[in-house]
């Protein structure tokens, strides 16, 4: 049986811009397209600041794994940002030598896989 395999659009957003977030903002700073296992990942670095939540305040790095390209600016979002079409990393091994490679790379807290 073939599985069919699930894609998802991810919306670029402008790099070096705050975005309103619960408790304060974030900022994406970095896109990076990783090569790895002969496919390109999408990671996104971002910068958040919490400025009031119950435990105080604070900032964080962190990186965003939306997944594998499968088309690059394939279309453009209602407000002019260009849109990819990605296919999440769902294989635990491939997410934790991903995370590594980040890791290794970037100076972040924490990444989430999509």
């Amino acid at each position: 049986m073939l599985m069919k395999k699930v894609m998802t659009k991810y919306t670029h957003l402008e790099l070096n811009k705050e975005v309103a977030a619960p408790s304060g903002y974030y900022t994406p700073c970095k896109e990076v397209r990783l090569k790895y296992n002969g496919r390109e990942v999408l990671y996104t670095l971002s910068q958040a600041v919490i400025e009031s939540s119950c435990c105080g305040d604070g900032d964080f790095s962190s990186a965003q794994v939306p997944g594998y390209i499968v088309k690059w600016h394939a279309e453009k979002s209602k407000d002019g940002h260009p849109v990819s079409l990605v296919e999440p990393v769902t294989d635990a091994s491939a997410r934790e030598a991903i995370c590594e490679i980040i890791k290794s790379t970037e100076n972040v807290s924490q990444t989430e896989f999509w």
